[in-house]
């Protein structure tokens, strides 16, 4: 039977990479995304490539919405292989003090709370399938901590790590992998949920001069395929002895102080 593969935040960046590289490799694929119109966008272009999908439009900080789109996920392809929680935001940037409940609630929702719930409704299925779960985290709040005023998202990302961690442990005797990637500067279109207030971050901002050749293994924001090209590897064979690991994947950016 043919292998299905559920994608969180898959209508863009490095979900819509991973949908498309996945896709290749003979996954049918299951789209979860708020943004209604740029998922008929990439169903169809799957589609033109070939690839069986469905997309859902789910609030995937909302227990509802990822309950329903699971169900519907099961019984349309009929099984849950990778669950790859990639779902995001970069909230707001701002000095602590500055911080309301409302911006915690909202970075924590989506980046953090989205992937205890995907992998709570998931786990049945991927039981039956000794399947992958795969968690997007960052370099910020596990290797760097230098992006001032991204308190909320940092904690958001490093909380993912330890949650990864303790599903590796809890379901591994089930033969589920889990693992975390930490990708650094990618081009995607989380900049559109970034809310940054630049003159309280002047507060708190160091001012850093960077050496020569800071970018090592690329100039600027890698392309999102990068990261699809780790998801791929997680999800085969070849990873089959790796579990409860957090992956970096910024060309060694992230070692300059």
């Amino acid at each position: 039977m043919q292998k299905t593969a559920v994608i969180t935040g898959g209508a863009s960046g490095i979900g819509k990479a991973s949908a498309f590289t996945l896709g290749r490799e003979g996954y049918q694929i299951a789209l979860l995304d708020i943004q209604k119109e740029r998922l008929t966008v990439v169903q169809q272009q799957l589609t033109d490539k070939g690839v069986s999908s469905i997309a859902l439009e789910a609030n995937v900080s909302k227990e509802e919405d990822v309950k329903k789109a699971v169900d519907q996920v099961v019984s349309h392809f009929g099984q849950i292989d990778v669950v790859f929680s990639n779902a995001g935001i970069n909230g707001t940037f701002a000095p602590i003090e500055h911080l309301k409940e409302e911006d915690w609630d909202s970075t924590m929702g989506v980046n953090h709370k989205s992937a205890f719930l995907i992998t709570k409704h998931t786990v049945p299925h991927l039981k039956e399938t000794k399947g992958v779960l795969i968690y997007t985290s960052s370099v910020n709040g596990t290797r760097t901590f230098s992006n001032f005023g991204a308190s909320l998202y940092s904690s958001a990302k490093a909380a993912q790590i330890a949650f990864m961690k303790m599903a590796a442990v809890e379901l591994g005797r089930f033969g589920i992998r889990a693992n975390a990637i930490c990708p650094g500067a990618i081009a995607t279109n989380i900049g559109e949920n970034t809310h940054a207030h630049s003159s309280q971050l002047k507060e708190v901002a160091i001012p850093t001069e960077y050496p020569n050749g800071r970018h090592v293994l690329h100039e600027g924001a890698a392309p999102a395929q990068k990261v699809a090209d780790l998801v791929s590897f997680l999800c085969s064979e070849k990873a089959s002895h790796l579990s409860g690991t957090e992956i970096f994947i910024d060309g060694a950016d992230s070692l300059f102080p």
